[in-house]
């Protein structure tokens, strides 16, 4: 998982993270790399509606909301797939 917010560095050189609840306690790494180095940014892709729809079905099957379907091979899970179709 990775959280990228772009953030205004205040007079006295603090800030405060609000870390999202979906990202799990134990260590983590901060990156710090001032926008005035970032040379020829790519433009943020929007996702569409059938990408967010997926995006909350993952988030409702972390929180327990939906169950999660488990396969024991990959074969298994195209199978699975395929009975969609």
């Amino acid at each position: 998982m990775s959280v990228t917010q772009t953030v205004d560095i205040p007079e006295n050189h603090r800030i405060t993270i609000d870390v999202p609840r979906e990202v799990p306690e134990g260590p983590v790494i901060l990156t710090y790399t001032p926008a005035s180095t970032v040379v020829d940014p790519e433009p943020e892709e929007v996702p569409n509606a059938v990408t967010i729809a997926a995006f909350e079905e993952g988030d409702a099957m972390i929180r327990g909301d939906i169950p999660a379907k488990w396969y024991n091979s990959l074969e298994e899970m195209l199978v699975d797939l395929d009975k969609d179709d």
